[in-house]
């Protein structure tokens, strides 16, 4: 990523917020805080607060409402200079309980060099005195540039921190240090004992999980699959997208974007500099609740700082615009309830912000037993399948609802209203005008050892027409596993 500090330098003379974003039709965005001094990053607690990261040092508070805080949670000491600062923060999987966040910030004692901190939440800001280093990071040379800085927790309750190779592509293809990396710790430093390299590296090097990365900026984790991507911002070519897998070689140095070395790890998606500068979000939609349009589920949302825009890759791979007009954005979240969020700089020294992204056509909600996502339901309990519809702007007349099965040797089934079962042939559920409505029954087993052990994925579909064919105006599904 270049230096925010060498793009502001050409930025217009008069300082402005970044800009509100064009976006497809059927969304809006809304702001959710201003006035943000060199923001960097950012990332959600489960309690629905937005911790944002200010390069100076201030991790600031967004209450789930929607106020930014005056109190930082925490100011740390850092070196700010080039791309240098506080660039990252994540919550322990157990935050409900111990209360722990985490930061990465560039440190300067005893020696300047990156950090990884976790401190103890007291309501809105850090307990006092909390502040417990769980790894130093290689003391770092004059250059201030390609410090990576995202830290995440994976499925697997491990803590995975990027590094950037301190503008030395050697160091990408060392195991004699942990720059142009992506680690993998236990949450309290120590290295697990699995990790790819453990017995092959010595020392603190065990902890590399992957490796041939410049400046992995941002990545992330699919809720539902676990699945990790991790962007690579480019030299003078290519900005990368890269499936991140342990022990994978990505090859920078040595190859920058698609290359045909067998000894490296394509990424999965590239685009050259004539579409922007630096890739500098990621963020996968798999919320709790969708809001957007059954397409995006599962979709990665990523951005690009100097293109100043967002684009979205499908799960089968399709690369689609999203967003432009954005003022040098660095990061992209979604939030648990389905909005997406996107943190901008601007072009001043406080002229951040914080946007949320929202749809308003139609979208259906699909819950079973009230969640939505996977979930074991055994022998003796009962299962209730709960739909809740919103039209967007008006009444969806016509409408029609479906609803449908799939088990897990590959059939789908679909629901019978007037026989109260399930059969190979579509018939509505439901024909006339659809208004907005929250969580309603359409399903109810009392005990589930009426079906099959096994997975299913139930699914509901809202048509706007009435000719007796589910042709998917929207839709949803939730998966269950009987046992």
């Amino acid at each position: 990523m270049n230096s925010p500090a060498a793009i502001l330098c050409v930025a217009l003379l008069t300082p402005l917020p970044a800009a509100a974003a064009t976006l497809p039709s059927g969304f809006t965005e809304s702001s959710v805080a201003t006035g943000l001094l060199r923001p960097t990053a950012m990332a959600f607690a489960p309690d629905g607060r937005l911790f944002v990261c200010q390069q100076g040092g201030a991790l600031r508070v967004i209450t789930a409402a929607g106020t930014l805080l005056a109190t930082p949670f925490t100011t740390v000491t850092v070196d700010s200079n080039g791309e240098r600062g506080l660039l990252g923060v994540t919550f322990d999987p157990a935050f409900q309980s111990n209360q722990f966040v985490y930061i990465y910030y560039t440190a300067t004692t005893p020696t300047i060099h990156n950090r990884v901190s976790r401190f103890t939440a007291n309501g809105d800001v850090a307990l006092a005195g909390s502040e417990s280093v769980v790894v130093d990071l290689e003391n770092l040379t004059s250059a201030t540039n390609h410090n990576g800085g995202a830290i995440h927790f994976g499925p697997d309750g491990k803590l995975y921190v990027a590094v950037g190779e301190n503008a030395n592509g050697s160091n990408s293809q060392s195991f004699g240090n942990r720059l142009g990396k992506v680690l993998r710790l236990n949450a309290d430093g120590s290295i697990p004992s699995d990790n790819p390299f453990f017995n092959s590296a010595s020392g603190v090097n065990r902890s590399i999980f992957a490796l041939g990365l410049r400046n992995p900026f941002t990545f992330a984790f699919q809720r539902w699959s676990g699945e990790l991507f991790v962007n690579d911002v480019g030299g003078g070519a290519w900005e990368e997208i890269n499936r991140g897998v342990a022990g994978a070689n990505y090859g920078w140095p040595t190859v920058e974007g698609v290359g045909n070395n067998p000894n490296f790890v394509n990424p999965i998606y590239a685009y050259d500099h004539s579409n922007g500068c630096a890739i500098s979000g990621g963020a996968f939609y798999s919320p709790l609740t969708p809001r957007f349009p059954t397409a995006y589920f599962g979709a990665y949302f990523f951005a690009d700082h100097c293109g100043g825009w967002i684009r979205w890759r499908s799960a089968t791979g399709t690369v689609t615009n999203f967003a432009s007009g954005i003022s040098f954005i660095v990061d992209v979240a979604v939030s648990v309830d389905g909005r997406l969020y996107y943190l901008a700089r601007g072009t001043g020294n406080n002229t951040g912000i914080v946007s949320r992204v929202n749809y308003t056509g139609a979208t259906v909600l699909l819950t079973a037993n009230g969640i939505h996502g996977p979930q074991t339901i055994a022998s003796g309990n009962s299962l209730t399948l709960a739909m809740a519809f919103s039209p967007g702007a008006q009444v969806m007349n016509p409408a029609e609802v479906y609803l449908a099965v799939a088990s897990q040797d590959g059939t789908t089934l679909w629901f019978n209203p007037n026989t109260n079962t399930f059969g190979p042939n579509p018939t509505p559920g439901f024909s006339g005008s659809l208004a907005a409505f929250g969580p309603t029954t359409v399903l109810f087993y009392p005990d589930v050892s009426v079906l099959t052990p096994g997975k299913y994925w139930w699914l509901v579909i809202v048509d706007n027409d009435s000719n007796g064919v589910p042709n998917v105006t929207v839709m949803d599904y939730t998966g269950t596993t009987i046992s």
